[in-house]
């Protein structure tokens, strides 16, 4: 299948890649000319064959509301736009109602994976007409891991940015959660080997997860995450999911705490937001500051 995709950072770039070696045609623009195939997005809608379907994988906010833009006026009546960062659900009705002035559809799809989707897949979380998902399945093939888990088609417009907010919500109290006992064992004077505590839950403990080896692996590379600063940033989907809790009337309070303890993160230096950090770079290659 024939796919444009717009904007090939640490995930675009890695999806391009897994896309092209499973024998779909991707063609890429980026800002940075050193990694796009085309000059300008006017380029890359005329190297596509109608109908036309275009990945976009832009930061949140204007950068894709100015993108989805610039496609409606390029695009036609047929063509599809996916949008696969990580945007507010709420935005997805505005930019689907754009598209559709011009008859060009419209699929919002979550995407977790981070730096290690390309070798183990992404997970993708699709909202959209039943048609339109239909059409995208073989690119959404390739992209999931393999088996039967990975891919849900969610509902409409909207399900699956929606869907993704409650997943990193959940990932948020979840590193919260790993990141507190890591601090509360190394305050106290009964456990002499941390480290090696969190690596025996690795195997056959109820808590047992990805995340958890991925703390294994940042105490591996740094033992006293001495390299690492207690910062950590909130990318946004956790504070959409607390506000739609509120909206909503439903308790969150371990997420609500999650992102809390995030904001003091900024304030204060800690051993839990040290290990959060970790765990964002590790999983997502996002940046720490170091000590």
């Amino acid at each position: 299948m024939q796919l444009g995709m717009i904007g090939l950072g640490k995930m675009g770039g890695n999806m391009k890649l897994r896309l092209q070696q499973t024998g779909h045609e991707v063609v890429g623009y980026d800002r940075d000319p050193d990694k796009a195939d085309v000059g300008s997005l006017s380029e890359l809608v005329d190297a596509l064959d109608a109908p036309r379907a275009v990945w976009v994988m832009v930061p949140a906010g204007e950068a894709t509301r100015s993108t989805v833009a610039e496609l409606a006026g390029l695009l036609s009546e047929g063509d599809l736009v996916v949008d696969g960062g990580n945007s507010r659900f709420s935005d997805d009705a505005e930019h689907a109602a754009t598209l559709a002035e011009r008859g060009i559809g419209y699929v919002d799809v979550g995407v977790s994976g981070g730096v290690w989707g390309f070798t183990e897949g992404y997970a993708l979380m699709v909202g959209g007409a039943k048609a339109d998902v239909e059409r995208l399945m073989p690119i959404f093939n390739e992209l999931k891991p393999e088996g039967e888990h990975g891919f849900v088609h969610a509902g409409g417009v909207g399900a699956g940015h929606y869907a993704k907010m409650v997943h990193n919500g959940i990932e948020y109290a979840m590193m919260e959660a790993y990141a507190e006992g890591y601090e509360l064992m190394e305050a106290s004077d009964q456990v002499e080997n941390v480290a090696e505590v969190i690596k025996s839950w690795r195997s056959g403990t109820v808590i047992r997860s990805w995340l958890l080896d991925l703390l294994d692996r940042a105490l591996d590379e740094d033992p006293e995450l001495a390299e690492i600063r207690g910062w950590v940033e909130d990318s946004g989907e956790g504070r959409w999911t607390v506000e739609e809790a509120i909206r909503l009337r439903v308790p969150l309070p371990a997420i609500s705490d999650s992102l809390y303890a995030r904001f003091a993160s900024r304030q204060d230096d800690s051993p839990a937001m040290k290990a959060v950090a970790a765990l964002r770079n590790q999983f997502g290659g996002h940046a720490v500051r170091p000590e």
